[in-house]
């Protein structure tokens, strides 16, 4: 891996690192990840984006982690809490994002393996999460261990708003 440095934000840290984060979705979106946008992804629909999920997390119902280098910020994830009380052992990974000039450098498992030893240090023991059918987060995924239990053809519009594309699920009890 390169010589970024992975950790889970506290509420302030995250606040701080709002303009590295807007700047991460959009790359995100505009390289075409299926995150939840079509394009155009603007900056005002990433703004908005994040500081809900800045709220959330200031609220303690996310934990956002980062992958930095120096200053920059190059890849993020989030573990976020399942609310109910008869669910208090499980957590979501969402919104795991690498910035293009930072993929193939291991960023996405270690900050997947971060949000997963948090989640087991507080007790979170079933892990969901859902990605695009056939990309590199369904590998990426089942190399770690991760059990896919079923698939959802047209779930989500893709990127470029041109087709309905599938989307998988996994599971991981840790």
């Amino acid at each position: 891996m390169s010589a970024h440095v992975i950790r889970l934000l506290t509420p302030h840290e995250a606040w701080s690192k709002r303009n590295g984060l807007i700047d991460l979705l959009v790359d995100s979106a505009e390289g075409g990840a299926s995150v939840n946008f079509v394009w155009p992804m603007t900056r005002a629909k990433a703004e908005a984006w994040w500081d809900g999920a800045l709220a959330s997390h200031t609220r303690g119902e996310r934990l956002i982690f980062t992958a930095e280098a120096g200053d920059r910020v190059d890849g993020t994830v989030q573990l976020i809490l399942a609310p109910q009380e008869n669910q208090a052992f499980r957590a979501d990974i969402a919104k795991m994002l690498v910035h293009r000039r930072a993929r193939r450098q291991g960023l996405g498992a270690a900050l997947l393996l971060a949000a997963e030893h948090e989640a087991h240090r507080i007790s979170r023991t079933l892990l969901t999460l859902d990605t695009a059918t056939g990309g590199a987060g369904e590998r990426l995924y089942a190399r770690l261990g991760w059990t896919k239990f079923g698939e959802v053809p047209g779930y989500a519009t893709s990127p470029d708003n041109s087709t309905r594309d599938a989307a998988s699920f996994f599971y991981k009890t840790l």
